[in-house]
């Protein structure tokens, strides 16, 4: 984040497809968690990690054409896409900025509340970017996550050849210093970070012969792919065999395909809110 971009999947048209097309899957996930908070019109807040959308139109919904949403990013082309994305849905209240998650510079204690969805399982030192975002909210604003922990992910019948191209990835993740099962300690970072009230849930999907989130897992291996082969963490032939074995497994309608956990956490700051710690 600071100085270089670290966000694990790349930025290449892959990616930005299989964000945008996360903007609908997620999308009832995270109307649920934003209805528990009570958002209110006329609030001020920010998006952490906003990618090409998000949920900018969701906390624009809720915050009204009197309230603010600043979303940020620290790909420039994200940012360019968010920015179209919400020119496109006429959200005269949201701003798109290029912006460090780590450090955004911004006021402290200057938002009415602050949401991240899935920028903690894609960066290095996580809990940076979580004492900034509670950083930036005032006391007694709220504070809402949405994160994944990639233990479950799985199908019916198992298939080996997942398993081993997820192992692949896995330790390509940990090279990078990801921890892909962030989601299920956020709770602790959040408190730790000074939040309280906080309240978590989790939930997982199993998806029909026709959804597009089967092909999920395959994807994220696509996005990196030459970046595991560069980096030894499987080989070109054993790639090619696995990918095409798991092709074939996800078409079969009687495989029964799960996703992640995903926690969604949601909380207060408290009366003295945590600075960012310098670095």
């Amino acid at each position: 984040m600071a100085g270089t971009d670290s966000y694990l999947l790349g930025r290449a048209d892959a990616e930005v497809e299989r964000l945008t097309r996360q903007i609908v899957t997620l999308g009832s996930d995270s109307e649920a968690q934003l209805d528990r908070i009570g958002i209110k019109h006329g609030e001020k807040v920010i998006d952490l990690g906003c990618g090409p959308g998000g949920v900018l139109h969701l906390l624009a919904e809720r915050v009204g054409k009197r309230g603010h949403v600043l979303g940020i990013d620290r790909g420039r082309h994200f940012v360019e896409l968010a920015q179209g994305f919400v020119k496109s849905r006429g959200l005269t209240q949201v701003e798109v900025c290029e912006g460090d998650a780590y450090d955004t510079g911004l006021p402290r204690a200057s938002f009415d509340g602050g949401h991240m969805r899935l920028l903690l399982v894609n960066v290095p030192e996580p809990e940076r970017a979580v004492r900034e975002l509670v950083a930036l909210v005032r006391p007694g604003g709220w504070v809402a996550s949405f994160e994944a922990d990639y233990l479950p992910c799985c199908c019916d019948p198992p298939l080996p050849a997942l398993d081993r191209l997820m192992e692949a990835y896995a330790a390509y993740a940990h090279a990078q210093k990801i921890d892909l099962s962030v989601g299920r300690r956020i709770h602790r970072m959040f408190r730790e970070a000074g939040v309280t009230d906080i309240s978590v849930d989790a939930i997982v999907h199993v998806f029909p012969e026709d959804h597009e989130r089967r092909w999920f897992q395959k994807r994220l291996i696509d996005n990196v792919r030459e970046r595991m082969l560069e980096g030894g963490f499987i080989t070109r032939d054993d790639l090619a065999r696995d990918m095409a074995a798991l092709e074939a497994h996800l078409a079969r309608p009687d495989v029964q395909v799960m996703s992640n956990l995903f926690f969604r956490l949601t909380g207060r700051v408290g009366h003295a809110p945590v600075a960012a710690r310098p670095h």
